[in-house]
Order: C-alpha cells, then structure tokens, then sequence
C-alpha cells in the first residue's frame, strides 16, 4: 500500500473509530459530573423543576446563534412536515427523561444513576429490534451473545435497586468532606426511597433508549446535527414552560443565588443538554443507537469516585454485585455486536482485497 493510502486509512480509523470513542467517553464524565453537581444542589434546596426548565434554557440561548453560524447548510424543512413532529416528541422525551432522572437521583445517589444507566444498553436493543435497526438470527451465536447480554444487564440493575446490603466502602474514611454527612442527614435517610429512586431512573433510562431511536430515525431524513438539537432544546424549554411553572408555584424557588445551585444549572445546560445532545446526536448519525449506548457503564467507576468525594456517598454492596453483572452482561452484549459485525465484513460482497489483515480486523471489531 503506498503512503497516501496508509494515510488515508489510518485516518478513517482515527475518524470513525478513536474520535467517537474519546468524545462518548468524556460525555459519561460531563454527564456524571453534571448528576453530582446536581445532587449537591438539591441538599441546598434546589428544585429539580427550576434545575430543569433552566437547563434547557441556557443550552437554547447558547445554541442560537450556533445554529446560524454553524448549521443549516440544508433548507429548513416546512414546519409542517413530519420531521418537526419527530423533533417535537423529541423534546417531549427528553423532558420526561430529565424530569425522571432528576427525581430519581433526588431520591438516591449518582451512583445508583450510573449502575442504572448500564440498562441503557439492553433498552436500546431491544428498541432497535423491534424497529428493525438490528438484525435478529437466534441460530447465530452474535444475537443469542447479545439477548442474553441484555437480560444479564436488566438482572443486575434489579439487584442494584432491590438490594442496597451493607457498606463496603464508606467515604467517610479517606474524604476530606466527611462532615458533608452530619450537616445534611438527608443522606442518611436515602434507603427509605432507595427502590423509587431506582425506578425512577430505569424509567430514565428507558425513556433515552427512546430517544436515542426516534433521534436515529430524524438524523437519517435531516443529517444537520446543530439545527437539529436547537429545535429539540428548543422545543423542551417551551414543554417544561408550564409543567415546571405548575408543578413549582413557589416563586422564591426560581429567584437564583450565585452559588452551587447556579453552578448546576449553568454546568447542566452547557455540557449535557448542548455538549452530549450534540456529541450524541453525531454519534448516532455516524455509529447508530446501540454503539452509544454501550458506553453507559462506564459512568459507574466515575460515579462512585465523585460520589465519595464530593457527596460523601458510601458503596453498598448491592450496587457492587449489581454491577458486576451489569457489565457481565454489557460486555457480552459488545462481544456479539463485535461478532456479528465481524460476520458482515467477512461475507460482504464490498471487502477490499487490497486491505491489510490487521485493518480488516480493526474494522472487524469496531462497532458501528
């Protein structure tokens, strides 16, 4: 091969393969980061319908003029047409999502959000099944890796959430902000509204599978990732409107102070409903649904060290057996997606005789 094509091909790699993979990666930590801001708030008072409608506000504001700059580089289609229904569900999904996950971790911890968010994966399989974005052959190996990877993930989660058990590690040892603990007993209290929390937030996470499908299908018609995101902002700042201004009549609530609840609030709207609703949105158009969501469990690991150290959360062993079986089953359910794409390069009539072994199988085992 000459060097404009080894050039050439390793920056295919770099593209399809390095660079989604470094961006879903640093979206868990903005995410996770995000949950434990917000869940410091909340100790402070901070309610999650005013966290929530401001959310999407400041992402809204910052995207505007991004949209423009950016974006549109295609017509805007008619707002009548079946795409603007599709992005209008869009923000309707993700508004009960936030709303879900939010009361969710309200009633729990980060940690038990992350240990939840490894369902993601088995939803969104599931979801892509039944809406034939994935392929099902129960005689091959790949799908029975992949159902039966699916079913471990739900069987964790449920120990997680059903199962709290003693604690392992307890932050107060080596955290520097024990004291968190005896100055808000709110998080002794935690137990009680273990299992809601937990419902709560599979419903979260159920509810993004969705959204993660239906915003698969608006990027196959409407490919302009910016534009698209702005409307979805900006439609669920125009859902939460009334919902939140009901649901929370206390006006002093949503005066805010220049401290960690606008912290939160400012984090949120820039790095979750801007930063990884586009880093998705593009992963979605580039990799599909299933690729983005395998990359939820790894926001276990970082939960739990921002947990301890900032939250002075402690590990139950639950969510540590839990959380092995979820990643049990999340790898397995990578082993199958990597076996069956594996398959298709194989016996597909496109392969290049002229690529090296060693690229086949990097394409091999990268998940599309």
């Amino acid at each position: 091969m000459t060097e404009a094509g080894e050039e050439t091909v390793a920056w295919r790699y770099l593209s399809r393969d390095v660079v989604p993979f470094v961006a879903m990666f640093a979206v868990e930590c903005t995410t996770v980061g995000s949950n434990t801001l917000y869940k410091a708030a909340t100790l402070r008072g901070l309610s999650f319908y005013v966290f929530v409608f401001y959310s999407y506000v400041v992402s809204t504001l910052l995207l505007l003029p991004l949209s423009f700059i950016f974006g549109r580089s295609r017509r805007l289609p008619s707002a009548k047409s079946p795409l603007f229904f599709k992005i209008f569900l869009l923000g309707i999904v993700g508004f009960m999502s936030q709303i879900a996950g939010c009361k969710g971790i309200e009633f729990s911890s980060p940690t038990l959000a992350s240990a939840i968010s490894n369902l993601t994966p088995a939803f969104t399989f599931t979801l892509a099944v039944i809406f034939r974005m994935e392929q099902v052959k129960f005689r091959s190996f790949a799908t029975q890796a992949k159902i039966i990877g699916a079913i471990l993930s739900i069987s964790g989660a449920l120990v997680v959430v059903l199962y709290k058990g003693p604690a392992v590690l307890a932050a107060a040892s080596f955290t520097p902000s024990s004291h968190i603990i005896s100055l808000h007993p709110q998080l002794t209290s935690l137990e009680s509204s273990w299992i809601i929390g937990g419902l709560l937030l599979a419903s979260q996470y159920f509810l993004l599978s969705i959204w993660y499908i239906l915003q698969t299908r608006v990027m196959e018609v409407y490919p302009e990732e910016i534009t698209v995101v702005f409307f979805y902002n900006l439609f669920a700042t125009l859902i939460s409107v009334p919902v939140c201004l009901i649901a929370e009549s206390n006006l002093t609530s949503w005066v805010l102070k220049p401290d960690i609840s606008l912290a939160a609030i400012i984090y949120s709207g820039v790095f979750v409903s801007l930063f990884s609703a586009l880093t998705h949105t593009w992963g979605l158009h580039l990799k599909g649904p299933v690729y983005i969501s395998l990359f939820r469990p790894l926001s276990i690991a970082i939960a739990v060290a921002m947990g301890a150290i900032f939250l002075g959360d402690t590990l139950h062993l639950g969510s540590v057996i839990g959380s092995m079986i979820l990643c049990f089953g999340f790898y397995t359910v990578i082993w199958g997606k990597a076996r069956e794409d594996a398959t298709k390069i194989v016996t597909g009539p496109e392969q290049s005789p002229l690529l090296p072994i060693h690229i086949i199988e990097d394409e091999a085992f990268s998940l599309r």
